[in-house]
């Protein structure tokens, strides 16, 4: 049954819905192997909602690096930071470790006039991605090791956020 915003119902037409579809995205809530069931009771105590959506690089990046930002709580320098390296990892990197100074700064500023910041912001936004072991400094100034669990050059990432009532 799909759907319609115009009718009204004689019974709940979510029930045996477990897909929403929209133009841009798709969500899917309750499906896969990680729904906790009670097996005395019966009762669900955990669902999923996953959304699934196609996007193009620029939309990608802008997003990786917002839901990334919020996982590690990065501040507008952190995340403007984890902008220049995703720009790094998706166009010259082919190994653990990338140059992230100022001739990197000025080459990704000349590529990226909309996203100009200053070289300060992007010392400061590095530090913060050191302290949160997104990035880890290598012994040569400048050069940094990429934590390979949340950079790849991949075309696809999935956020999980579980969000857990605190008991009573």
């Amino acid at each position: 049954m799909t759907f319609n915003p115009e009718k009204r119902y004689e019974t709940n037409p979510f029930v045996d819905v477990n897909a929403i579809t929209t133009s841009k995205k798709k969500v899917v809530i309750g499906q896969g192997n990680d729904i906790l069931l009670n097996q005395e009771t019966g009762e669900v105590s955990t669902t999923n909602v996953i959304t699934y959506r196609e996007v193009d690089d620029e939309q990608f990046v802008k997003l990786f690096t917002q839901n990334i930002g919020l996982t590690f709580n990065l501040s507008a320098n952190g995340i403007k930071a984890l902008t220049v390296l995703m720009w790094i990892v998706q166009t010259k990197i082919s190994k653990d470790e990338v140059v992230l100074d100022k001739y990197t700064h000025e080459h990704f500023s000349k590529m990226n006039p909309k996203l100009h910041m200053a070289y300060v912001t992007f010392r400061k936004g590095l530090n913060e991605l050191v302290k949160s072991q997104i990035l880890a400094k290598s012994k040569r100034m400048g050069d940094y090791f990429i934590n390979p669990h949340f950079l790849f050059n991949g075309d696809r990432m999935r956020f999980i956020t579980e969000i857990k009532r605190k008991d009573k």
